[in-house]
């Protein structure tokens, strides 16, 4: 199985993740890869190319695209583009699954939607803007969202088969889905693998064949993730964003940010300070 499992971190205070796609500037790849949140983007300028299994789906503006739960996909981004990515964790839909944990929206057969297309491009507006109350409307045009998907898209009747193919990712899902929900404690490999009744050996197996990835990193991944989104939106001390995260201290938690951004969370806050009197000034 070639392809890797995305975590996926929602926004602080809201249960979804949107922002703009990170392939915005064109000449860009994102190989196969797969996630239990379900997924929209919403093209608003240029085009994307999707590949969901062997199935091809060329985006222009004005589409919208609905990745389901565990669907293997990859895209390619040729042009400069703008577009809106909406992630729903799976437990959003759990009053309306089909199956156990199982839910399917008919995305690929309704590439245009102009109401749904306006909703994700009104729902990114609203959030970026962050104007008074906006907690308030983000959250009733999300909902919006929600209804039309359970009202419109779901698919009622579903097929052995494509159940089947699902659970097979679901395994995973639901120990990375514990994992985000304990990342403060210590986690070790072996705890988590007598909660799901596995073996160290057989959980350490999983995480590489399905996830490309060892657990420990895996974890430091989850960790990271939240870390940094605090140390975007909150002023508390580095100090004390290692130790809320699951670092044992505040050098590795440095240490290990400086490796996979390139400066110490220190420099990452100064130059947030900066470019935030920067934009007050202007």
């Amino acid at each position: 199985m070639e392809f890797q499992h995305e975590l996926i971190i929602p926004n602080e205070g809201f249960p979804f993740k949107v922002f703009l796609f990170e392939g915005g500037n064109g000449n860009y790849v994102r190989e196969k890869h797969w996630h239990t949140s379900v997924e929209i983007f919403a093209v608003m300028e240029g085009r994307l190319d999707f590949f969901v299994n062997k199935d091809e789906y060329p985006l222009k503006a004005g589409e919208q695209i609905i990745i389901n739960s565990n669907e293997i996909h990859s895209i390619h981004a040729v042009e400069k583009n703008k577009t809106v990515v909406l992630q729903i964790p799976l437990k959003q839909f759990e009053n309306y699954f089909t199956a156990q944990r199982y839910i399917r929206f008919r995305g690929q057969e309704e590439l245009v939607d102009k109401k749904l297309v306006s909703l994700l491009r009104k729902l990114y507006h609203v959030y970026s803007e962050r104007k008074i109350g906006y907690e308030f409307r983000t959250i009733s045009i999300f909902y919006e969202i929600m209804y039309i998907m359970v009202k419109d898209y779901r698919v009622t009747e579903t097929r052995e088969k494509d159940i089947r193919h699902s659970r097979r990712l679901d395994a995973l899902s639901k120990i990375t889905t514990y994992m985000r929900e304990h990342y403060r404690e210590e986690l070790k490999l072996s705890d988590v693998a007598a909660t799901f009744g596995y073996s160290d050996a057989y959980l350490s197996r999983m995480f590489q064949k399905y996830a490309k990835i060892n657990y420990k990193t895996y974890l430091q991944d989850i960790r990271m993730a939240y870390a940094y989104r605090d140390l975007l939106n909150t002023d508390h001390t580095i100090s004390q964003i290692a130790l809320d995260n699951g670092f044992c201290s505040s050098r590795g938690f440095s240490g290990e940010f400086q490796k996979r951004y390139g400066v110490l969370p220190s420099e990452m806050r100064k130059q947030i300070n900066e470019k935030g009197q920067k934009n007050a000034i202007d």
